[in-house]
Parts: C-alpha cells; structure tokens; sequence
C-alpha cells in the first residue's frame, strides 16, 4: 500500500481539490494512500468521509479535536462527514500504543457514553438536512455477525504475518505485555465497519490519527478484495505539545468537551494558557481563521503574544461551545487575568474517588493546564505561587482529599493572580 507522508503547506503535487490543499494547509494530513487519486475523487464531486471514535467515555477530549477538525473542514467544502461510534468495538478494546488493555464496558454504560460523545460533536459538525452528518453506531452490523460466519466471510483476507507488522501491535509485543485474541481482533473489526459504511454509505474515506495506520489499511485493503472498490486512509498527526506530553491528556485525565465534565470557561483557560510555542500551530490547527490572521498573529512576540492566546482560546471555545459560550469565557478570562473577581461556577468537575488515595497536587496542577509537567507544578509550588483554597501551599507531595472540600464538595485551585479554578467532585 503507497504511504505519502506530507507536511503543511508541502503539497508533493499540484492540487485539484479546495478541500485537500485546505487539509494540507492546515497541517491536517501525516499520511495518505494515494493523495493524488484521493485529490482527483475529492474534486470530482461529494466524497463520504468518516471518523471513528469508541465509546469508552461520555465525552470526547481535546485530542480527538484532529479528526473532528478535519471533518468540519470537508464538511465546509462540500463532503459528507459520518461520525463512527464503536458500539460494538467498544465491547472489544483498541491495543493501540497502549500499555494494557482497555476495560471491557456493559452494555448500558456504552450507550449511555454514546449520548453523551453525540452532544460532544453537536456544535463541530451539521447534522441538518439530508446532506447534514450521519452518526453511525458499528454495533448495527457487529452484533449481526455470528463467530464462524464472520471467519467464513472475512478470515481468509487478513493474515497474522501482516498483522504483527503493526506498531500497534510490536510496541506491545516489544515491551512484553499480553495482546489478547479480542483485541487483536479489533483490527479485523475496524476494517469491516470500513467494508460496510462503503456498502450502506458509500463512504470512500477514513480519517484517523497517525496510530491508527494499520487499521485504516486493513479496511482499504479489504473493500479492494472484497468489493473492487477503490477506498482511501487518511491519517492526521499525533498532536504533542511544546513540553512533549500528548495533546489533550494530563497526569489526572483529559480537557474534555462536554460542558458537563469540563466548563467552557475551564476549556477556554485550557487554551489561554497554551506555550509561547504552541500557538502559531494551534492558530493553525484548532481555529477557522484566514490563514493570513493565523500568519498575523504568529507574528506577535512578547506581551502582544498573550493577545494571540486569548483569541486562539475564543475561537475554539466558540467552535465547540457556541460563540456566546466563547464570549462569557472571554470577559470571565479579562477580569481573571486583570486579578479581579472570583469564580462563581465549577470549571471543572472531577470524581470523588480521585480522592480515595490522595490526589496529588502536582497531577491536580497538570490537570487543570496550570503546568504542562509535574516539575513545573513542583517549580510553581517551591516559588510560593499555588494556593488551594486560598491558602499557600508550601508541600510540593501535598495529597488533596475528601478533607479538603469546602461547600457542594469544592474546592479553588489558583497560581498567581491570574489562573484560577474551581473544581466540583461527584
């Protein structure tokens, strides 16, 4: 399978489609099976395009803002996004660079995650009309499937030689940890929910992460021999920020996108806090402006910087809350950083049994975007800057538990005079 591995704004060709040179632009294509087959299918007309996430969580995070980044844009130029959502798969488990193995769901947990990813993606995607979006759930055909024949039908066209090529396979393999027959599965799975949106959707093109390759090649590969069809993978990067931790995830959990787990305000201060060198990708990335503003702005040095982060903040925040969401989050964000005022509502909201051991206030530092590592959390508390419920605290292995709680079981995080947050435990 030809792998064209691209960079942003680096076309290897002249292109005929808005949509890939927009995609390019951006920096929201790594890989590709034949970019110039999919240029010339994207520009001869609607393309189907979809996206898969399982439901191993009641909301999407900041991480999976790639792909759904992606999707908008093909939307916006005229292609038609199908949001995936592992109901079946999830029952299964992803290996995927990951250490052990994900925790097999119940049934009703699943659903209940799927409710709430669909309000995750309600203001990044149009579902409107019958051009709008499709939301597909792969345990309409998985659950069909009786065991010996799906082996009869889709058994003979994978084989394990290929398979252990995989990185999402050797890393586990390398670093000696168990890969269980269900998850070794879930790459034969992944590319049958390929085969059968092709069938019911026509859908002609996969959008995944960088981790994902393998995956997105079985399903190619499989409606090549299964059905002649011609079907395509794109893959966008792997997201790490300037200190080199993974987009989206911290020490404590993830910046999630349901209003519910984490406040637009929260999600805002989240983006408001970006590194200096972050942001001219992020502006990039993460927002809708011309590419002339995202050149404007990148521009900026010093103090003018932190204007730059403040509208990076609002534009995503506006594209995943709603504009007035992003409004409220700016002028709550001006009066913080300006040291006036307290936070009256919950940014974010956390667990209770986060609490059961201790909760360290270092991860707790990560977890709200006040440092990108512990050693800066450890650096802020030394410095005397950190002050849990108004107190300073001087303990860098200070434990946060249920003691802790003031009133509605908060309690107020801050450093400095200008990040603040008010964390919710449930």
């Amino acid at each position: 399978m030809t792998k064209h591995i691209v960079e942003a704004g680096k076309p290897a060709t002249k292109l005929k489609s808005e949509a890939l040179q927009v995609l390019l632009e951006r920096g929201l294509v790594h890989q590709c099976t034949d970019l110039e087959a999919l240029d010339a299918r994207l520009a001869d007309g609607q393309v189907t395009a979809y996206a898969g996430f399982d439901a191993t969580a009641s909301s999407l995070h900041v991480g999976h803002l790639m792909p759904l980044m992606t999707m908008r844009w093909l939307q916006k130029l005229g292609h038609k996004p199908i949001l995936l959502l592992g109901g079946g798969t999830s029952q299964v488990g992803d290996p995927s660079f990951r250490n052990e193995a994900r925790p097999l769901l119940g049934d009703e947990q699943i659903a209940a995650n799927i409710t709430g990813i669909r309000h995750s993606v309600e203001r990044l995607i149009d579902f409107r009309g019958e051009d709008g979006a499709r939301i597909v759930n792969n345990a309409e055909w998985l659950t069909e499937f009786r065991f010996l024949e799906f082996l009869r039908e889709f058994g003979s066209q994978f084989t394990v030689n290929r398979m252990m090529t995989f990185d999402s396979v050797k890393s586990r393999l390398e670093a000696q940890m168990p890969l269980t027959v269900l998850e070794f599965c879930y790459m034969m799975l992944q590319a049958v929910d390929f085969l059968e949106l092709s069938r019911r959707h026509d859908c002609a093109l996969q959008v995944g992460g960088s981790d994902q390759w393998g995956n997105i090649i079985n399903g190619v590969e499989l409606g090549r021999k299964g059905d002649g069809k011609q079907l395509f993978g794109l893959t966008v990067p792997l997201i790490t920020t300037a200190s080199g931790t993974k987009m989206g995830k911290t020490a404590a959990g993830a910046v999630w996108l349901h209003p519910e787990h984490l406040s637009p305000f929260g999600f805002w201060q989240f983006w408001r806090n970006t590194a200096d060198a972050d942001v001219p990708r992020f502006l990039r990335l993460f927002t809708e402006l011309p590419m002339s503003e995202v050149l404007r702005l990148s521009s900026l040095e010093g103090a003018e910087l932190n204007e730059a982060k403040k509208i990076l903040a609002t534009q995503v925040t506006a594209i995943v809350h709603g504009a007035e969401e992003a409004r409220h989050a700016r002028e709550q964000g001006d009066k913080l950083f300006a040291g006036e005022g307290d936070l009256a509502e919950p940014t974010h909201h956390m667990d209770l049994s986060h609490l059961a051991d201790g909760l360290g206030l270092l991860q707790l530092l990560v977890h709200v975007g006040f440092a990108q590592t512990t050693s800066e959390a450890w650096r802020l508390v030394e410095a005397g800057g950190v002050r849990l419920n108004s107190q300073v605290i001087e303990d860098p292995r200070r434990k946060i538990s249920v003691g802790d709680l003031k009133v509605d079981d908060q309690l107020s995080l801050a450093v400095g005079k200008r990040r603040k947050a008010l964390l919710a435990f449930r």
